[in-house]
């Protein structure tokens, strides 16, 4: 049985999964993490409560372990159709990258922009965000997005049924 000291993660993740009360993966995390360790692109499907987030997000610390954040240019991107769920994925990578000192900025609607531009300005290593929050700031020149290494798009087939394939 695979366990998650077996996948190629920073040690402060490890420690931050151990903390969780998190030993194995589950099987989307097996498949997906080396996959995202290399590279490579990953397309995940399973069920609700799988810890897809969890899949992306340890491997996204990982890989932004190294570098630093510049003002207003993300490192990383990551998608999500409703407010509800990018807080969700917010607080799942506050819970893994509480022993690194990357940076996520959290970008929806019903939060006032100015709370938001600053975060951006200062630079941010995650930028999690709904696609039209995303946009409002992209439009409104605050935001640079040359710089993203990792994009992720959580639940894109919500996405798109949710009509956001003209964004």
């Amino acid at each position: 049985m695979t366990k998650f000291s077996d996948l190629a993660l920073d040690p402060r993740v490890l420690q931050a999964v151990s903390e969780a009360g998190y030993e194995t993966p589950t099987p989307i995390q097996e498949q997906a993490i080396p996959h995202a360790l290399q590279g490579r692109d990953v397309l995940g499907i399973a069920q609700t409560g799988t810890g897809k987030t969890a899949s992306f997000v340890l491997p996204m610390i990982t890989l932004l372990g190294q570098g630093r954040a510049r003002a207003r240019m993300p490192r990383s991107l990551v998608l999500a159709p409703t407010r509800e769920l990018a807080a969700q994925v917010a607080e799942n990578f506050e819970t893994y990258a509480k022993h690194t000192k990357l940076t996520k900025a959290l970008l929806i609607g019903g939060v006032s922009f100015g709370e938001q531009d600053k975060l951006i300005d200062r630079g941010v290593d995650v930028l999690i965000a709904t696609p039209g929050r995303l946009l409002d700031h992209f439009e409104r020149g605050k935001l640079l997005l040359t710089g993203v290494q990792i994009m992720v798009v959580d639940e894109a087939d919500r996405m798109l049924d949710m009509g956001f394939i003209p964004d």
